[in-house]
């Protein structure tokens, strides 16, 4: 080389320690096959196993017990009310049908069926269980009119669909449980596997900062989770007909504000835990409460009423509340800001928290 001739210059790029371990962490899910299928996989299953077994289908017609020592004329009746469609009539001997009635199998069964100077018997049902009085009236209304009560009135019914279907209760539940277990075991995982590795250790020689190193790690969450929300949409639209009436823009942030509480949770739990079996206690300590009490499959108002408050204050409760807002109601961010602040106060809170506990070895 002459003296002339140019030396090249070392290019030294900086690129911050919070893109490079982001772009990591993105890595490192990519080549886990595994986890792939756990985040995006196992979501779009369960969704599809509960909208098939909680579709929307038509009642059934109510089951009516009656034994065969009733009299003829209330068993022609029943029986003329179960070829016309609006009872299910089951028949055996008392015996049976008296543990039909004990293994709920039936909603009503006819006792003391008599005919003096008028016709009269009796209804045997479980007035706890849901929609019981009604379908006795369904089938007392059947029977009565087989034995000649005349309807002062002609009434005719135009089945319609009205209210919310179980399964548009369902899917943001299910969703907003999706995006917690892939938040909390996806980072509190990762994170107990690095520090098993000895990987923080390496991370501790550089001039890293902690909050660094935990916002990476919430940085790529949040880029899988846009992935996450679109899948699971799809899946409730083209399958179930499950629709967003808000705008999607709002769904994704009310998502992500939830993946930042559940992230800050995770941390907090995982800070200084060093094996799989103790993070693995620790995070269902989080999650299984959520799980039973914010709502997810069932309403928590079933819960007394002087719990409500409490649940509401859980970051799982604030999410499905929100994204049930967004998606059946077409709700948005401003109309639910208190959820919104919840979901903040959870993120804010438990960040800071985790970077004073957090440690690399």
């Amino acid at each position: 080389m002459t003296q002339d001739s140019p030396v090249p210059a070392e290019r030294s790029e900086f690129r911050h320690p919070i893109l490079e371990l982001t772009v990591v962490r993105f890595r490192e899910f990519l080549r886990e096959k595994g986890a792939v299928f756990w985040a995006f996989g196992f979501p779009i299953l369960l969704a599809a196993a509960l909208g098939i077994a909680f579709r929307e289908k038509t009642s059934p017609p109510p089951r009516l017990a009656l034994d065969d020592n009733a009299p003829a004329w209330i068993a022609e009746a029943a029986e003329e009310a179960a070829e016309a469609g609006e009872l299910e009539l089951l028949r055996g001997s008392p015996e049976e049908v008296e543990g039909l009635v004990d293994r709920g199998a039936v909603d009503v069964s006819i006792v003391d069926a008599v005919q003096g100077d008028a016709y009269r018997w009796g209804y045997a049902y479980d007035p706890v269980r849901d929609g019981a009085a009604g379908q006795v009236a369904l089938i007392d209304g059947s029977l009565q009119r087989r034995l000649g009560r005349t309807d002062v009135a002609q009434t005719e019914r135009v089945a319609l669909r009205a209210g919310g279907r179980y399964v548009d209760f369902l899917f943001p539940g299910v969703l907003g449980m999706t995006l917690m277990s892939s938040s909390i075991w996806g980072i509190g995982y990762t994170l107990v596997l690095h520090r098993r590795r000895r990987q923080l250790e390496q991370l501790a020689a550089t001039p890293m900062k902690r909050w660094h190193y935990m916002l990476a790690m919430f940085l790529a969450r949040g880029i899988l989770l846009g992935g996450e929300v679109v899948a699971l949409v799809g899946v409730g639209y083209l399958f179930f007909d499950v629709s967003v009436r808000g705008d999607l823009f709002s769904l994704f942030l009310i998502a992500l504000m939830g993946a930042a509480a559940f992230a800050g949770l995770a941390l907090v739990a995982i800070a200084r835990v060093e094996s799989i079996e103790a993070a693995n206690g620790f995070l269902n300590l989080i999650a299984l409460p959520m799980w039973m009490l914010s709502g997810v499959f069932f309403s928590y108002e079933r819960f007394p009423e002087f719990s409500h408050a409490f649940i509401q204050l859980l970051p799982l409760t604030a999410l499905n509340d929100a994204m049930r807002s967004v998606i059946n109601d077409g709700g948005s961010l401003i109309d639910n800001w208190q959820r919104v602040a919840i979901l903040l106060a959870w993120a804010l809170g438990t960040f800071p928290l985790a970077a004073k506990r957090f440690r690399w070895m």
